[in-house]
């Protein structure tokens, strides 16, 4: 495919995250994309578009997410799919089993890993001895709020027929089914179903970023899960703890970050919402310098979000047939993290 070539774009699922972000995003990057076809709640959708678009944009409800997949795949178009790719280990293997026999690569949107201050994170990080301990936070206010203040003004339709509607129940109870009873083995109950969603929804980001910057942890320590409000998660990696703590709060910030302690530097990366276009991720290095001495530098590289970095990046792998960073193959340690997380703390599981 040629590297000057724009490339056309369907969209599956015209929600929330498609009006706010999506649309508007690769609106901004003709040079690169441009929308052909956009459908939301259709079984059909692929392959009524599949000679008509080029890539495809699987952005509509969790459950629907494998299944429209696999139409892409089947019909050789390179996929961005938001994340959660999936919440099982068969659904993710579905998805594996499909890539072999196709032209196309599934491309998981975590966008978080995209972001410039991120990769120059993980390079300090990298160069860094002894590390001591690690803080992934993402704690945040309520997204309808950022929503509202976004200048996108997005609409929501509830005009969704009894069939369809039954269709996203049946998936998603069986979804559920496979990831808590069959493969964690975990009591199926409306705790653990909304604890697998939140982890599924608001976790991956944080958890994929994780592994990236410091690898998978050996085990879980410990996990105290409140929803809502805040839940806590300690890992044990070889040599060091790091603490996950998420949630949703009604204060009106986003406090969603990366800190990573070594014995003389602590490196900091920090994300604010993504529904507001062109906030800064940034990198904050403290360290020590010579005898007794004290550095901080915070370093903004870039304004664009990252968002437009990882459609810009997406449309390199598609342009060019490269298997993306946050693959299909990558995503499933996602899963590896939840089956652990829900494990260790299935026993004490506290919805209020």
């Amino acid at each position: 495919m040629s590297s000057d070539r724009i490339l056309r774009v369907g969209i599956i699922g015209c929600g929330e995250v498609s009006q706010v972000i999506h649309i508007p995003t690769l609106n901004l990057l003709t040079h690169r994309f441009r929308i052909t076809y956009l459908c939301d709640i259709s079984r059909q959708a692929l392959e009524f578009c599949a000679a008509r678009v080029d890539v495809v944009i699987v952005a509509n409800a969790d459950p629907f997410h494998v299944e429209h997949g696999l139409l892409a795949l089947k019909h050789n178009k390179y996929c961005l799919i938001e994340k959660p790719l999936a919440l099982n280990f068969r659904d993710v293997d579905r998805i594996l089993e499909a890539e072999k026999t196709s032209a196309g690569k599934v491309f998981v949107g975590t966008m978080r890993r995209y972001a410039p201050a991120f990769l120059d994170a993980v390079k300090e990080v990298g160069g860094m001895e002894n590390i001591k301990y690690a803080r992934v936070r993402d704690i945040i206010g309520p997204n309808p709020a950022f929503v509202a203040q976004s200048g996108t003004f997005p609409q929501r339709f509830s005009d969704i027929g009894e069939a369809d509607a039954k269709e996203f129940v049946d998936r998603e109870t069986d979804i559920y089914e496979q990831a808590l009873k069959n493969e964690f083995d975990i009591p199926v109950n409306p705790q653990s179903k909304r604890m697998l969603r939140v982890l599924g929804a608001l976790g991956t980001h944080d958890l994929s970023a994780m592994r990236e910057i410091i690898g998978m942890p050996k085990s879980v320590a410990g996990a105290v899960l409140t929803l809502p409000g805040i839940f806590s998660v300690l890992f044990q990696y070889d040599d060091f703890p790091v603490v996950y703590e998420s949630g949703l709060i009604n204060v009106m910030e986003f406090d969603a970050h990366i800190e990573i302690y070594s014995t003389n530097k602590v490196v900091r990366v920090q994300y604010d919402s993504p529904y507001i276009k062109a906030l800064p991720v940034t990198m904050t290095v403290r360290e020590t310098v010579g005898d007794g001495g004290f550095q901080e530098r915070t370093i903004r590289k870039t304004f664009e979000d990252p968002y437009t970095l990882e459609f810009l990046e997406f449309y390199d792998c598609a342009a060019h047939g490269k298997v993306p960073k946050t693959s299909a193959a990558d995503s499933r340690n996602e899963i590896e993290l939840y089956k652990m997380i829900l494990q260790a703390g299935a026993s004490r599981l506290l919805v209020f």
